[in-house]
């Protein structure tokens, strides 16, 4: 992928996240962002440092720089919406988050998001007549609020960008750039979604992420593994910093002339 150091810049994008983001859809297109020249301000529904997962588990902190609160559409050229399972279930309960993301669509700055972040766009009562696609699991509530949705890895629909998730960063990430360099939109403006209905429902869940709970240990297991290996390695040390400062014992003379 290949990024225009200047691409973006003096444009200001705002990240709206709650706590429970999935970490890799907030590093990898922020750090692209950030490439690229934009600058990003971290908006959130409380102050400090909020949570990233790995599918459930907990990962980084990420600072936010202000809370909805304080957040006004005006300032910002674009919008990014990060995605995981607890994200957007969050922001969508947030009246000022779903305004928030409404005064963008009525402004008709552009908005990029991906994996079940499009679910604020069902709850801020966008979706109606628009063309997206997500995660594949919220399928089903984006098309009962009125939106078609394509089973790809990227869709553009006017002022919208949206990607299914982290399996399809190589398309989403740079279509979110060239989204966000643009200064003018139009609802005519559409990619790879000229059908006027809705892909069908999956048959079954993605395999990578079934595969993936399956076989991660329980996080008492892995503390437990951890404390032995932490042991294990702090013994180890100390007995050769023991072995290391053991004088060297020379026979007496005595002991010698016994001998002798």
């Amino acid at each position: 992928m290949n990024l225009n150091r200047n691409q973006l810049a003096k444009k200001r994008i705002a990240v709206l996240v709650a706590d429970g983001f999935e970490m890799a859809e907030f590093t990898v297109p922020v750090n692209a962002l950030r490439l690229a020249g934009a600058g990003i301000t971290v908006v959130s529904l409380r102050h400090g440092r909020v949570r990233g997962v790995n599918l459930h588990e907990p990962a980084h902190k990420v600072r936010a720089d202000i809370t909805i609160d304080q957040a006004n559409e005006a300032d910002y050229d674009a919008l990014f919406i990060p995605g995981g399972f607890i994200n957007p279930d969050l922001l969508r309960q947030s009246a000022q988050a779903r305004n928030f993301v409404a005064n963008f669509e009525r402004s008709k700055k552009p908005i990029a998001t991906l994996c079940h972040g499009p679910w604020m766009f069902a709850s801020a009562g966008l979706a109606s007549g628009r063309t997206l696609t997500s995660w594949p699991g919220t399928r089903d509530d984006l098309v009962n609020a009125g939106a078609i949705w394509l089973d790809q890895a990227s869709v553009r629909d006017g002022n919208w960008v949206t990607s299914r998730g982290p399996q399809d960063f190589a398309e989403f990430v740079p279509a979110m750039i060239n989204l966000f360099t643009q200064s003018s939109y139009s609802q005519e403006i559409r990619s790879n979604n000229e059908r006027a209905e809705s892909s069908p429902q999956r048959n079954e869940p993605p395999g990578v992420v079934l595969t993936a709970l399956k076989w991660m240990p329980r996080p008492s297991f892995r503390g437990f593994a951890l404390g032995l290996l932490v042991g294990g390695l702090t013994i180890a040390t100390r007995r050769a910093g023991s072995s290391r400062a053991q004088p060297r014992l020379e026979p007496r003379r005595e002991d010698s002339a016994i001998a002798a």
